[in-house]
């Protein structure tokens, strides 16, 4: 199943699976016999997150459950597995969901949320975001489940063993600059933080230990668009 093929299809999620059977379940399933009409003996293709795809037929229906029989399997390997993308609250929920989609579309698996002495909007929505992240995960055809975490300071990053990249526009460093240096390791974690409306203040900089700080271009970018544009560079760079 290569991906060029797979781009005809719909993907669908599932966790569930018992040796050549996955079970779907809840939403997933409404969508598959409610939405799209779906019945005993068709074909399905669904991802677990873990880098697999099956391609699979219905077997069974009973409730809010369907059954599939996997009939073919593909796994996918996950280039930017060690890159974790550090997004502060935006003011704009719209702006906010579209980076965090657009991220989940070129590539990115792994999101810490966090709260900024900037941020205008504050708490969590963890159920929100999730599906924002997963719908972008099954339209985008990954086989890698996006997992995200939320921090209600940036001093919390200071438990997370790793280099630490801030996006800062006064730096003197471009982000081309660092990711072609041989001193950082392909293996390495990578934390890529970005700032609010405003940016991070000196405190918060300055409590996050052994960072780096790189800029994007010359020009100032919107959080969102300094996001996007982070995550089209390293796509364009390790997911070929």
């Amino acid at each position: 199943m290569e991906l060029e093929w797979l781009s005809e299809i719909e993907l669908y999620f599932s966790s569930i699976k018992d040796n050549d059977r996955l079970k779907i379940k809840g939403e997933e399933a409404h969508h598959i016999l409610d939405v799209m009409r779906h019945r005993t003996g068709d074909e399905l293709f669904v991802t677990n997150g873990k880098g697999f795809i099956y391609k699979a037929f219905i077997e069974a229906v009973g409730g809010n459950e369907v059954i599939c029989k996997i009939i073919e399997t593909k796994q996918y390997n996950n280039p930017l597995v060690n890159i974790t993308f550090c997004i502060p609250r935006l003011k704009s929920h719209d702006r906010f969901e579209f980076a965090l989609e657009k991220c989940v579309e070129l590539g990115i698996t792994n999101f810490i949320i966090f709260e900024s002495s900037r941020s205008v909007s504050k708490g969590e929505k963890l159920e929100r975001w999730q599906k924002v992240l997963i719908s972008a995960m099954k339209q985008s055809l990954h086989a890698w489940f996006p997992r995200l975490t939320y921090m209600k300071n940036v001093r919390e990053l200071n438990n997370l063993s790793g280099f630490k990249i801030i996006l800062e526009q006064a730096s003197n460093t471009t982000l081309n600059n660092f990711l072609s240096s041989s001193q950082h390791p392909v293996s390495s974690n990578y934390y890529f933080i970005f700032g609010p409306e405003g940016g991070l203040t000196e405190k918060e900089i300055n409590s996050i230990e052994n960072h780096v700080k790189v800029r994007l271009i010359k020009k100032r970018l919107r959080s969102e668009t300094a996001i996007i544009y982070t995550v089209s560079l390293l796509s364009n760079l390790f997911d070929h």
